[in-house]
């Protein structure tokens, strides 16, 4: 007994100091980096090399992934940082050019990309030239990569123009091999987030509503890609690419050149050389021009605390319960930032921003709830709705007294539903049998075991009933129309920006800056347009984090063109499962749009796999 004693105390000691030298090796790095910081800036090439996704709020790097040297989380790039250095670099002297990297870029959706590309456009007009380069080129890479002055690819490259569309995973026939009951309640005929659970494939109300939501989508981004480069045979080389590629002897940069996607087909090297022209040569940069950083540049020339009168407030992401971090829109931690924003006398109005497909109905209401306590100090409240603004993502927008859309906004899915796993099945496969007493009929439910009873499945629905009426009361209530006239175009359907104006859902096209105006105009502020940011503070700890992560625009993703043109097997798989595990971890009633796809503030991993070190890291502090 005394040995074990002794061979316990050695571990904990062990663990003890191990856990001190993590300790000294964590603030020693987090000192390096908050004293390093980003080289200044100088004359030269603004080079954003976009090796990751484009968020309206990024998400803070997990400590254990950091200290564990993973480097499976994806970079997020803030779209407002992105456009507000573009906006600068047009009349900043020391910009020479602009350099957009595309090799290892993850997009980020086609509103945010019209953004983008709107402020390529302006650095263009202002007469410094835009430079693009990419391996391959997908939807949303090309979309940006339009507005430029010039578009390069390499030579082992293609430009895969594929349009919207997906494969959905559907999952009835594997619960039925588990014996697991998805008890599903619902209202709306298209609300097809609960397909997946009860079907094999797609209903013909969701394929209908689907192709047509895709079908305009398209027109947007071929809208927005010609109007920018009316030479490109856009519609020839999507309608006929294997054909495009066939005459050009089978060469698919070749063929993209002829299409008149590109201007020219060259090596990195000879990209370089082109840079080096134009912002300068720099024998001791690995590129061999003279780069300004975006790290550097965002630091030096964009106002991260502004202090101005027009309040912004960022929903983006999941709506869930309780607090959550930045880059998921946690119901407590924005409701809170809302109700301090607005207790300052200097803030004269509000901004929403929402890139979010909703999520939990009660998260929902409190955010709304904050918004129209604003609402009650004369606030005006305008909405901009980003990428993706559904279910939920609509609830938190009714409180506007104006809504902006773009064209290629997914919105609408006025509709609510419920899943609810019971797992009979399960337990009869096993051989396990489950039985009890009840004194009311509702004793023991929602009974997992067997099955929610008729009067709990009954009261259950009448929730979702209920919770569909409100809904459809509050968005009456917001677009001055009655809750009938609201319920023909609910019903879970999802809406395209174009369509939903003439619905009467939002109220004009615009992006941020169209918003801000608007509310500066509602608030009688003159020419004032300057905002601040109601979130909630980076801790200490999220600081820390982020400096240690950094954003070495220097990095480089992938360069193989067809492993940029498609998601990666594992990221679908490990999305499709997280998607499962919170839709069946129930009971919840959710406003939620699953058919609108990860939400584009979503958090993306390389590799979920944890590492060894990640998983010492854990042990020691557990």
């Amino acid at each position: 007994m005394r040995l074990v004693r002794a061979i316990w105390r050695l571990i904990v000691g062990v663990k003890d100091v191990l856990v001190l030298i993590f300790m000294l090796l964590f603030f020693g790095a987090i000192y390096v980096a908050l004293s390093a910081g980003p080289p200044p800036v100088r004359d030269g090439v603004l080079t954003l090399a976009l090796t990751g996704r484009v968020v309206e709020q990024p998400s803070k790097p997990d400590a254990t992934a950091l200290l564990s040297g993973q480097s499976g989380r994806v970079k997020e790039y803030a779209l407002r940082d992105l456009v507000a250095a573009l906006d600068a670099a047009k009349s900043d002297d020391r910009v020479k050019a602009v350099a957009l990297d595309f090799d290892g870029f993850l997009g980020g959706g086609e509103a945010a990309m019209g953004d983008l590309g709107a402020a390529v456009s302006r650095v263009k007009a202002g007469g410094k030239p835009v430079i693009a380069y990419a391996t391959g080129y997908t939807d949303d890479s090309y979309q940006v990569a339009s507005h430029a002055s010039e578009i390069w690819l390499s030579p082992f490259g293609t430009v895969g123009l594929m349009g919207p569309g997906s494969q959905n995973l559907y999952y009835k026939g594997l619960l039925d091999k588990l014996g697991v009951t998805a008890n599903v309640y619902r209202v709306g005929t298209y609300k097809s987030a609960v397909e997946p659970f009860i079907r094999s494939d797609m209903s013909p109300e969701a394929k209908a509503a689907a192709q047509a939501l895709g079908g305009a989508l398209l027109e947007n981004w071929r809208d927005d890609v010609v109007k920018a480069r009316p030479a490109a045979k856009v519609d020839a080389y999507m309608k006929d690419t294997a054909g495009a590629v066939a005459a050009a002897g089978g060469d698919l940069a070749v063929a993209a050149r002829n299409a008149g996607l590109v201007d020219r087909v060259a090596d990195r090297r000879a990209f370089e050389a082109r840079l080096a022209k134009l912002g300068g040569e720099d024998d001791k940069a690995r590129t061999g021009y003279r780069t300004i950083r975006l790290d550097s540049y965002v630091k030096a020339m964009v106002d991260r605390n502004p202090r101005g009168p027009i309040g912004i407030v960022t929903i983006a992401g999941t709506i869930v319960d309780g607090k959550a971090p930045l880059g998921t829109a946690g119901g407590d931690s924005i409701a809170a930032a809302i109700r301090k924003g607005i207790a300052d006398d200097d803030v004269k109005a509000l901004v929403v921003r929402v890139d979010s497909p909703g999520g939990s109905v009660i998260a929902s209401e409190r955010i709304r709830q904050a918004l129209l306590a604003a609402k009650e100090k004369k606030l005006p409240i305008v909405v901009s709705m980003g990428s993706v603004a559904a279910s939920g993502g609509y609830w938190v927008s009714t409180p506007g007294d104006y809504v902006f859309a773009e064209p290629s906004t997914i919105t609408g899915s006025i509709g609510v539903f419920g899943i609810l796993p019971s797992f009979q099945g399960t337990l009869q496969k096993l051989g396990v049998g489950a039985d009890g007493i009840k004194t009311t009929p509702l004793s023991g439910e929602p009974d997992l075991f067997h099955g929610p009873s008729p009067e709990a499945a009954a009261l259950i629905q009448a929730g979702v009933n209920s919770i569909y009426s409100r809904f459809l009361g509050i968005v009456g209530a917001a677009r001055h129309k009655s809750p009938a006239e609201i319920d023909k175009i609910a019903q879970g359907r999802v809406w395209d920006g174009g369509t939903a104006r003439q619905l009467g859902l939002v109220d004009g096209f615009g992006g941020m800056a169209e918003a801000i105006s608007k509310a500066a105009e509602l608030a009688k502020l003159g020419d004032e347009r300057g905002v601040r940011y109601l979130e909630r503070p980076a801790s200490l700890q999220e600081a820390a984090m982020a400096a240690l992560a950094g954003n070495d625009d220097e990095d480089r993703g992938t360069t193989d063109a067809f492993a940029g043109l498609a998601p990666s097997p594992a990221a679908e798989i490990e999305r499709a499962l997280a998607e499962v595990q919170q839709i069946m971890a129930g009971p919840s009633v959710q406003a939620r749009c699953l058919e609108c796809g990860p939400s584009s503030s979503a958090a993306v991993t390389r590799d979920a796999t944890p590492g060894l070190f990640a998983l010492v890291l854990r042990w020691l502090w557990s």
